[in-house]
């Protein structure tokens, strides 16, 4: 009997420090491309995430717990997207934030619905993934939507016959883009000169590109491609026709790496994209100022959606009760506040976005409309 009380101490001892032990963090994954010729999208993605964790790390985290990211690097390519999705999927994460490209979507969504797992993008817009009740929220506009918008601009701006220069290894993407872009723009009044398909990859000829387009005599090029692919699209069409008009889609719209790549090649294009880079309001300047003191350069379109996305993870993981999966919470909670705009999903997780567009001009973004 003597040994009751020392087993019924010990016991209360465990319980007390089980008590103080740290709660069991919140996983959440990270998909994007992070070593493919395109990996300034994916990082742009990454950044805005990271940034947006560790504010709420430091905050506190989610109801007392920490937020433990798990990245993934899904390399734009088949095989290893599909690699990095079932690890994901194997760590059991609250969701997955990504993939960023439309392409790596169409690869990883039949793995994510087989395993129930609710996944959202910042940036995928293609308009295949549009309107289906799934496991997938999408929080930038569609193809169509920015494309259209993109046709009216150029327009607008006095252009009647336009090239488009489209890369075939996110068809998803591209060529719903360039449908969206081709039927608005006739509506108007205007002409597709020509499109030329290309595959993405270092030993692409980038001036066969444009030489085929300029074949058809247009006013302006249109690159609905990479950051990395459209630069030297745009260094090889100054190059053969210096004086042309160049206009970029969102897919490129890391304006700064953008200069960095193309340098005087880019200078005045045209760019689609995703905020409102004169917006004085005080949650765009505070996320403005904390994503450069973190990472010492100025943001893209992407890290911006991707910090908005991470955000309305975090408030709906705040309001759900303990039988509520992330799809439902996603969809009661909302609407959700972003940097610049309201972001409200629909009955099968789609949420609009407005396009703006700037000039690039000395190497600096001016807000054109």
């Amino acid at each position: 009997m003597r040994k009751v009380p020392a087993v019924l101490g010990t016991a209360l001892i465990l319980l007390v420090l089980a008590a103080c032990s740290p709660a069991e963090p919140i996983k959440i994954g990270l998909l994007a491309g992070l070593s493919d010729r395109g990996s300034d999208f994916g990082e742009s993605v990454r950044n805005g995430v990271i940034l947006a964790v560790e504010q709420q790390n430091k905050a506190g985290g989610i109801n007392g717990r920490k937020i433990e990211l798990l990245v993934r690097d899904d390399g734009q390519d088949k095989v290893k997207a599909t690699e990095a999705a079932l690890e994901l999927i194997a760590l059991h994460p609250d969701i997955i934030i990504g993939p960023v490209t439309s392409s790596m979507a169409t690869v990883v969504l039949p793995l994510m619905a087989q395993a129930g797992q609710v996944f959202i993008s910042p940036t995928v817009a293609s308009t295949d993934f549009y309107g289906k009740d799934d496991y997938f929220f999408r929080v930038n506009c569609t193809t169509r939507d920015a494309a259209i918008q993109h046709a009216r601009v150029l327009f607008e701006r006095g252009t009647r016959r336009a090239g488009l220069a489209f890369d075939v290894s996110n068809l998803s993407f591209s060529a719903t883009w360039v449908e969206a872009f081709a039927d608005e723009f006739k509506q108007l009044g205007g002409a597709v000169s020509g499109t030329a398909g290309f595959e993405s990859s270092a030993t692409t000829h980038f001036s066969d590109v444009i030489t085929q387009l300029l074949n058809a005599k247009p006013e302006a090029l249109v690159f609905v491609a990479s950051t990395l692919d459209t630069s030297r699209l745009a260094q090889q069409a100054r190059r053969l026709a210096p004086g042309l008009a160049l206009s970029s889609s969102e897919w490129a719209a890391s304006a700064e790496a953008l200069s960095e790549m193309g340098g005087s090649a880019v200078e005045g294009m045209l760019i689609t994209h995703a905020y409102n880079r004169d917006d004085s309001g005080a949650a765009y300047q505070n996320f403005r100022t904390a994503f450069k003191n973190r990472f010492q350069r100025e943001f893209g379109s992407f890290s911006l959606l991707a910090y908005d996305t991470a955000n309305i993870v975090f408030a709906a993981m705040k309001q759900r009760t303990g039988s509520e999966n992330m799809k439902t919470a996603l969809l009661k909670y909302g609407p959700y506040k972003g940097v610049q705009q309201e972001i409200v999903f629909d009955a099968n997780g789609d949420a609009t976005r407005m396009v703006y567009f700037t000039e690039l001009r000395s190497g600096n973004l001016v807000q054109y409309k």
